[in-house]
C-alpha cells in the first residue's frame, strides 16, 4: 500500500475523476487508515508500505504498479503519461523486495493487477480501456500460466480489477455490463459465477480484497455484501468514497506480493 501524501486529482484521465471535484483529503487519510486496518487485522497479513513521490497522486493505487508471481514482478507500463512518471518508482522499490523486475515492450501497455487477477488457476486480464490485448501473451510468456482474456467495453470499468473479482475456489463476481458478450461467456463457462447489480457494480463492488474467505470491500454494496455472507464469507465494508473520485476503492489501493510461482 501507499500512504496518501499527495494523493489529489489534478487531471481526469477516467469518467470518474473532475478536477472540480476534488477528495478531502482528510477524510481521504481516514478512510485509507481504515482500510490499512482492516487488512492488518487478518490472519497472516502483513502490509508494506512504499512512499508517495510528489508529482504521483495516483500511486495510492499501488494495484496497477504491476504483477507479482513467486520472485518476479511485471512493471506496468501505462497508457497515459500522468501515470507513467510513477513506473521508476515502482520498479525501484520492487528490485527492493529482491524481485526479479521484467517491462513489458516498448510500446506495449500494461497496468499491473488492474488488469490481471489469478483466479481458478488461469490468469485472468482486462483489455481494450488501458491495457493491449496483446499483453496477455507476454504474461502468457513470462509467466507461463493460462490466460483468459477479456474486452472491457465501459470507460467507467476502465480496468478489470473493478468489474471482477475472484473469490477463490474458482468462484468469482461480476458485472456483465462492464465486458462484452464473448467475456461474459468466458466468465460463465470457466468459473461458478455471482453477477453483481449494476448499482453495487457502480459503487465498486468488485473492487475489493480477497484473503482466504475475508473480503474486505467498499462500503454502500449492500446487495452484493449479503450474497458474498450467504456464501460464508466474511465481509468487512470500509468506506473509500474520496478514492472513488478518482475512480478506485479497496483493491486498486493493494497489490498482492504473495502469489505463489505457476506450478
Amino acid at each position: 500500500m501507499c500512504r496518501p501524501d499527495h494523493y489529489d486529482v489534478v487531471y481526469e484521465i477516467n469518467p470518474w475523476m473532475s478536477v472540480e471535484r476534488t477528495p478531502d483529503t482528510s477524510r481521504a487519510w481516514d478512510q485509507w487508515h481504515a482500510l490499512h486496518d482492516a487488512l492488518s487485522q487478518l490472519p497472516g497479513v502483513a502490509v508494506e508500505l512504499i512512499p508517495q513521490v510528489r508529482g504521483c497522486p495516483d500511486m495510492v493505487f499501488t494495484a496497477n504498479a504491476g504483477l507479482v508471481r513467486g520472485a518476479k514482478a511485471v512493471l506496468a507500463r501505462f497508457r497515459h503519461p500522468e501515470r507513467g512518471v510513477e513506473e521508476p518508482h515502482y520498479r525501484s522499490w520492487l528490485e527492493g523486495q529482491g524481485l526479479e523486475v521484467v517491462e513489458p515492450p516498448l510500446g506495449m501497455s500494461f497496468e499491473g493487477e488492474g488488469d490481471a487477477l489469478f483466479a481458478g488457476g488461469a490468469l485472468v486480464t482486462g483489455y481494450y480501456q488501458r491495457s493491449d490485448a496483446r499483453a496477455s501473451a507476454f504474461l502468457t510468456d513470462e509467466l507461463g500460466c493460462l490466460t483468459l482474456s477479456l474486452c472491457l467495453v465501459d470507460a467507467r470499468w476502465y480496468h478489470l480489477d473493478t468489474c471482477f473479482l475472484p473469490l477463490g475456489g474458482g468462484v468469482v463476481a461480476y458485472y456483465p455490463g462492464a465486458m462484452d458478450g464473448y467475456a461474459e461467456r468466458v466468465i460463465e463457462r470457466n468459473f461458478e459465477a455471482i453477477r453483481v447489480p449494476e448499482d453495487d457494480a457502480a459503487r465498486f463492488a468488485c473492487n475489493a480484497v480477497v484473503i482466504d474467505r475475508h473480503v474486505v470491500m467498499p462500503a454502500g454494496c449492500d446487495e452484493t455484501a449479503a450474497t458474498l455472507e450467504g456464501r460464508g464469507y466474511s465481509v468487512v465494508c470500509v468506506d473509500t468514497s474520496e478514492f472513488i473520485k478518482a475512480g478506485g476503492s479497496c483493491k486498486c489501493l493493494t497489490l498482492h506480493l504473495d502469489h505463489p510461482p505457476m506450478a
